[in-house]
């Protein structure tokens, strides 16, 4: 039985986007086209493969088993076009990764630089996203390499650890803290904080430590990067929780110190996430290598 790529293509859309009408505008597609093709692909099998519903769409049982073989099929797709393309001089592949805070900011710059350096036609897009957001990525076929910290929710997909993710509370100097080696995150929260803005992965995971607590954070100010977060610190505004790796390079060039947490979460693994190890495209397992290969920080 032979398909049509861009059949497959716009099925996954469908399942992503849960919107036939979506799904035509993102493949160029007029919505009589695209149905036409998904009607096409049910009479092909001989069963509905969606629910058409108020709205939007569903998969049915039958769909869902057509998703993930049609997902595998579009990342072997793309395995065969970078094997064949390294005999060409254009533009190899395309890396779509979605990560969490302290990748995006941290490992992720140098990681990047050692890959494009011996990948010149390998195109990367790389995007903030929450955890959560980043396993489902990698299930539904948005991204093809995710970064996370901790523990995640990720049947049916590969994890690889490759190193830990230590968070530390940073101080003004001469905060009352200054003088603790260690402390709890309980007992910081009767200072005023400075974390980092809503969508970021560590504020929406401290926000969750807090919640599970019954506890409240005094949250006075919300910045976006963790430069930002140790000047307000520095000027003792607030305290601050942040990658050990961060804190210790800003602590370099500002008046702040560092009391490590005594808090089992604190120290956290870090993994990368793919739909399967075996079927990732060469260029994608030679980027995971140089994450890999980072120092630990």
């Amino acid at each position: 039985m032979l398909f049509d790529m861009n059949d497959l293509r716009l099925f996954i859309y469908v399942a992503e986007l849960k919107s036939l009408t979506r799904s035509a505008e993102r493949m160029h597609l007029s919505l009589a086209a695209a149905s036409s093709r998904i009607k096409g692909l049910e009479a092909r099998f001989g069963m509905r493969l969606l629910y058409r519903e108020a709205k939007g769409v569903k998969l049915t049982p039958a769909g869902e088993t057509l998703l993930r073989h049609a997902l595998d099929m579009m990342q072997q797709f793309t395995m065969l076009k970078s094997d064949m393309q390294q005999y060409s001089d254009e533009i190899k592949g395309h890396v779509r990764i979605f990560a969490n805070t302290t990748a995006v900011t941290e490992f992720m710059p140098a990681a990047l630089g050692t890959f494009l350096r011996s990948h010149p036609n390998v195109n990367v897009s790389l995007e903030e996203r929450l955890n959560n957001e980043i396993v489902r990525g990698i299930q539904d076929g948005a991204a093809d390499i995710g970064i996370v910290a901790g523990p995640v929710q990720a049947q049916g997909l590969d994890i690889i650890n490759f190193s830990t993710d230590q968070l530390i509370l940073a101080i003004a100097a001469d905060h009352p803290l200054s003088n603790h080696e260690t402390v709890l995150f309980s007992d910081t929260l009767q200072y005023a904080h400075i974390g980092l803005h809503e969508g970021s992965t560590l504020q929406h995971f401290l926000d969750r430590i807090v919640s599970e607590s019954g506890q409240r954070l005094n949250l006075r100010i919300q910045v976006r990067s963790f430069e930002a977060m140790c000047r307000m610190i520095e000027s003792d505004i607030g305290i601050g929780i942040l990658p050990k790796s961060a804190a210790q390079r800003h602590k370099r060039a500002m008046r702040i110190d560092l009391v490590e947490l005594d808090d089992p979460w604190a120290v956290r693994e870090r993994s990368i996430v793919v739909r399967s190890t075996g079927t990732v495209a060469q260029y994608m397992r030679d980027l995971i290598d140089c994450i890999c290969a980072l120092p630990t920080y």
